[in-house]
């Protein structure tokens, strides 16, 4: 065994801990990285990167088939499914060198290709290392949960790990599960050719709103995607390309291939969390408002720290450990101000509370304000009018924002900064848009709040009257 020391010790290359390992280098720390499987982690490898390149696959094809509202005749594409996994495989390998184990170590940064275990509160062993350092942070990630469904064991199926190296095209996927991954991959593969049915045990997308939601749905189906709710799987069996999903109350779904898409677990299993005096949560690893675990000197982030599992979450959980145990500052998570995005067509984000959530949490002081992409003049020359932009306000201070709509994740972007800054209205408004653009929506929803203020206010129309009689 070889004995090392650092100031840092990070388990995990995932979005979360190469964000801090090339922080905490670039300010003078000695760092130690582990990494077990692949450096880029989840996101690079299985997640974001690839699911977005899959679905960029599926836009062309879908734009090809559907263009004659623009005057260019509509044209039938020639999917080749296994030419999509080459686009997919190319886009990692150009993001891939940003992650990889040479710039990481040219950094400064000691990258260790082996998984990591705690063998006491203050060392981790990793392959013929005993690591010892002064801050910890795990940063390990989740992966596919799959339930224990009867059944499953014999069954061929895909989860997100290995629906990217599938080369033979679906002719009938079954999704199970309704969340954000299973609906992006459900219209994925019904624009690249294959039939799809998503089956979902309680309600799809149960945790956004359900007037947005409702608006994707009707865009879903209309594409010839299968979205059946309240379809608890209770057995799975069958063989390759003949696979049943039978659900508690009796219906049958057939398919060719199934993808389990049920939600995510955290990677702490090798970790040996008790030599650390590490105490789990339900969700992962219990952390407070530091990130700290029940080892003060040991720090959680991403994925298995239990919150929302999002790269930008891992990548806001790195800069308070830049803060807090490079640089020695007070930091605190917050969680109101995260937003995220569902990348289907059209796309649905979120920050902060729901219409619902707000309601509860505000009762009588909430106001909610809409304004319809139909009445956007560039949503409109696009022909892509189909959404609406909800901002939830208390007394002149948005809580909430969600989206459905072209360009939903890049119009949130602006909420985001709102809601972290803790602006206003008002400010929104002040802000000048360029014109035409899909981003004017976020000024009008603005405009729509004082509106009534304005054009409804009888004392206003007194004073602009006397103005008009008496200003030289």
């Amino acid at each position: 065994m070889q004995n090392l020391t650092s100031d840092l010790l990070i388990i995990g290359a995932g979005s979360g801990g190469l964000s801090v390992a090339a922080g905490a280098v670039q300010m003078g720390a000695s760092v130690i990285l582990l990494e077990g499987h692949k450096m880029g982690g989840d996101c690079l490898n299985y997640g974001c990167v690839p699911s977005k390149a899959l679905i960029a696959s599926g836009k062309a094809a879908y734009a090809q088939a559907h263009v004659s509202d623009f005057g260019v005749a509509n044209v039938t594409p020639k999917i080749d499914y296994a030419a999509t996994k080459d686009h997919v495989k190319d886009v990692i390998a150009q993001i891939e060198p940003l992650d990889s184990v040479e710039r990481f170590e040219g950094l400064g940064v000691k990258v260790i290709q082996e998984f990591g275990t705690f063998i006491s509160p203050t060392q981790v062993q990793a392959g013929e290392y005993v690591i010892t350092a002064r801050r910890i942070i795990i940063a390990t990630g989740s992966s596919p949960f799959v339930p224990p469904i009867p059944g499953l064991e014999n069954v061929p199926f895909e989860t997100n790990e290995t629906i990217f190296d599938l080369r033979e095209q679906p002719k009938h996927l079954l999704i199970v599960g309704g969340g954000p991954i299973g609906m992006e991959m459900a219209q994925a593969h019904v624009r690249l050719g294959s039939k799809v049915t998503v089956i979902e045990g309680v309600k799809a997308l149960d945790k956004d709103d359900p007037e947005l939601s409702a608006i994707l749905f009707e865009r879903l189906r209309g594409e010839g995607i299968e979205i059946a709710e309240h379809a608890m799987a209770a057995e799975i069996r069958g063989t390759a390309g003949a696979i049943e999903v039978e659900a508690k109350d009796g219906r049958i779904f057939k398919g060719t291939h199934l993808l389990m898409a049920v939600g995510r677990k955290a990677n702490t299993d090798k970790l040996n969390l008790a030599a650390a005096g590490i105490e789990p949560s339900r969700r992962g690893i219990k952390v407070d408002d530091a990130l700290k675990t029940t080892n003060k000197r040991v720090y959680a982030i991403g994925d298995v720290a239990g919150g929302l599992q999002f790269t930008h979450v891992a990548g806001y959980h790195a800069g308070i450990i830049i803060r807090s145990a490079v640089l020695g500052l007070p930091a605190k998570q917050r969680r109101d101000h995260i937003p995220y995005a569902i990348y289907t067509d059209p796309e649905l984000a979120q920050i902060g509370l729901t219409e619902a959530q707000a309601k509860k949490a505000h009762g009588a002081k909430l106001e909610v304000v809409r304004f319809h992409y139909a009445h956007n003049d560039r949503a409109i020359a696009d022909r892509k009018t189909d959404g609406l932009i909800k901002v939830m306000v208390v007394k002149g201070r948005p809580v909430g924002a969600s989206i459905v709509g072209a360009q939903a994740g890049e119009l949130i972007n602006l909420w985001a900064l709102v809601l972290a800054n803790k602006l206003k209205m008002k400010h929104v408004a002040g802000m000048v848009a360029p014109y035409p653009t899909i981003g004017e929506l976020n000024k009008r929803v603005a405009g729509a709040y004082f509106s009534p203020r304005l054009f409804d206010n009888p004392m206003l129309k007194r004073v602009v009257g006397f103005v008009q009689r008496w200003l030289p």
